[in-house]
């Protein structure tokens, strides 16, 4: 008997402000946080924290010295990325 792990595939979306954090980090900053980003794509959510305050509802999933803040909706499989800083200032406006 075989048992097949059912294996969910989330789309990833980046909000505008997002992308632009993103493409401005160094290459070696891009490919760590590109990593995480494939793994939220995978459904991998080990380590990842649920924000509190005016954050609530959102996630953060670490990448160095930096967090990746995005909303899940499962029943759309979608992860739509809404931050990407350095830990020192991600959750500042």
């Amino acid at each position: 008997m075989f048992l097949l792990k059912r294996v969910l595939v989330y789309k990833v979306a980046f909000e505008k402000e997002a992308e632009k954090e993103f493409l401005k980090l160094e290459k070696n900053s891009q490919k760590l946080v590109a990593s995480k980003i494939l793994d939220l794509q995978a459904g991998i959510f080990s380590n990842d924290k649920s924000l509190k305050g005016k954050h609530k509802g959102k996630f953060r999933k670490c990448a160095g010295n930096y967090r990746i803040v995005y909303l899940k909706e499962n029943n759309l499989l979608l992860i739509t990325i809404i931050r990407v800083s350095h830990r020192r200032f991600v959750y500042k406006n």
